[in-house]
């Protein structure tokens, strides 16, 4: 007989794919334990929301305001609170450069947290 029976081996490896197959999902290495808190988190002030609309006008709260103009408000209402967010809520047909464009004056003149508003899919 000058060839190995190799149908043993076979068993062996099925009965141990069956082994690491059943016990695979059974080990959840990806969960995190998260600490608890004493209190509740309070709740962040609501963030100054930029709306551009699909004409390219810039609005905050109702009032139109050109680059300029609109940073010099953005910076007074940000004066009392230097952490106060901003979030840019942009038409879906607005030129993307338009939004950067306001992202990066925002950025350039140190208001830090600036974001996008975004509406989520269903």
């Amino acid at each position: 007989m000058n060839q190995i029976n190799v149908v043993p081996y076979i068993d062996v490896m099925l009965v141990l794919l069956v082994i690491f197959m059943i016990t695979a999902p059974m080990t959840n290495p990806g969960v995190v334990e998260l600490p608890k808190v004493g209190e509740t988190l309070k709740q962040q002030e609501s963030p100054i929301v930029i709306s551009i609309k699909k004409d390219g006008s810039a609005e905050i709260d109702g009032k139109k305001f050109k680059n300029d103009a609109l940073l010099a408000h953005v910076k007074k209402l940000t004066s009392a609170k230097p952490e106060q967010s901003v979030v840019i809520a942009a038409d879906k047909k607005v030129d993307y450069g338009q939004v950067i464009t306001i992202m990066d004056l925002l950025k350039q003149n140190e208001i830090s947290k600036v974001g996008l508003l975004l509406t989520p899919a269903k």
